[in-house]
């Protein structure tokens, strides 16, 4: 509940408290899909397809893009500024700093991601389907959505859980941010990219230095940004690196990381407003024209996609972590055992905000394949929130009973 000093100062400060509410943010986010969704098969879809392809901004920039194109390319790198935040926090301080404790959960993400790439691909070889070019799109696991839907359902667990995902969703961000720096870079401009890395490198120096006015740091995060994009990079690319060169030590005087002042300040726009309108932009798939709900469960791409991000992501986290943890001598955090694991490995497999950028770079906007991939990451998500809950319950319930009995 938002305190009653937020409420009097206004509700947008009262919005930006509630925010920190892991629950009501992934409610926010999911409000965005959801409306949008609705809209875009609506008898008024024609409009919702007219403001996302309206185009605005400077065509002598080569940034004259439609709006739907600002919120993934444009939008979004401020929610990847926050991840490259969080990835540095996690590499300096965090659960990523000793590999020692943080083995299990950074090797079961790569058997995470390898699980559902799997999955996509034998759907595709067994339909004879052959759409190979959305294998990128289950690989990865919504932060926000699978950590609030844990707090929901994870009550009775050790904490131990809670980092395991958080560990495993870091590593998971980054292979994907790999993935989409790799496999969906044009052809490059390396002028431009070095005019990008360049910007980076000077906002580094000034953040290092103690430098954190925003109309000094924000023109030049633009201009990274800007430079990223027109190289053939993904422009959200540049957001993750402006993140971690941002220092995640506390300097003398300091009470607390740069990383967590930065964090503080731009997180909140991220959640209650960069996810959303991304959300409402992404999801908006129009199913009626495109075959509708039979298209959509009987196309093999959304079939795939689908299957992949629960089936996937449970097989390789969870088949990974117990060949980890009975062949090798790491072992799971505290209070935990494999039968804990299954619910939390479903709950990776809630993708929604990576998989969507992923299926709109994956395939031609405005292609039957598109859409469909993305109602594929919704339905998929869908099932590994549900199927997730339910196991984390069912455990929980068993937990206590062997509890009674001990």
């Amino acid at each position: 509940m938002p305190s009653q000093s937020a409420a009097r100062r206004g509700p947008l400060a009262a919005y930006r408290e509630k925010l920190g509410n892991e629950t009501f943010a992934g409610m926010v986010l999911l409000a965005g899909a959801l409306i949008a969704l609705v809209w875009a098969n609506s008898p008024w879809r024609d409009a919702y397809a007219s403001l996302s392809e309206t185009t605005v901004g400077p065509a002598a920039l080569h940034l004259e893009l439609s709006l739907s194109a600002w919120a993934s390319d444009g939008l979004l790198a401020i929610f990847f500024f926050v991840v490259g935040l969080e990835l540095k926090q996690e590499f300096v301080t965090g659960s990523l700093r000793d590999m020692r404790t943080a083995a299990v959960p950074v090797i079961a993400a790569f058997f995470g991601v390898a699980g559902p790439v799997a999955v996509y691909l034998l759907v595709q070889a067994v339909t004879g389907a052959g759409v190979w070019q959305g294998w990128p799109v289950p690989v990865a696991t919504d932060i926000a959505f699978a950590v609030a839907l844990l707090g929901i359902f994870g009550r009775g667990f050790p904490s131990a859980l809670r980092t395991f995902l958080l560990t495993l969703a870091v590593v998971d961000d980054l292979i994907g941010i790999v993935i989409i720096a790799v496999v969906f870079a044009g052809g490059l401009n390396y002028l431009l990219l070095g005019g990008a890395l360049l910007a980076v490198a000077v906002f580094g120096v000034l953040v290092q230095r103690g430098q954190t006015s925003w109309w000094l740091l924000v023109p030049i995060g633009f201009v990274a940004w800007a430079c990223m994009h027109a190289s053939g990079v993904h422009a959200t690319i540049a957001g993750v690196l402006l993140g971690m060169v941002v220092p995640a030590v506390s300097r003398p005087g300091e009470p607390e990381p740069r990383t967590h002042r930065f964090t503080d300040r731009v997180g909140w726009i991220s959640a209650g407003f960069v996810l959303p309108v991304f959300a409402f932009f992404a999801a908006g798939v129009n199913v009626v024209d495109a075959g509708g709900i039979l298209g959509v469960v009987t196309d093999p791409v959304s079939v795939g996609i689908a299957v992949a991000l629960p089936v996937g992501k449970l097989l390789g986290i969870w088949g990974g972590t117990a060949l980890l943890v009975t062949l090798t001598p790491l072992v799971l955090g505290k209070g935990l055992n494999l039968k804990d694991m299954l619910g939390m490995s479903l709950l990776a497999g809630v993708g929604f905000t990576v998989s969507l950028l992923i299926a709109q770079l994956a395939f031609d906007a405005g292609s039957t394949e598109g859409s469909h991939a993305r109602v594929g990451v919704l339905l998929g998500s869908f099932l590994a929130a549900i199927l997730g809950g339910i196991a984390l319950r069912v455990r929980a319930g068993n937990r206590l009973e062997e509890a009674g009995r001990g």
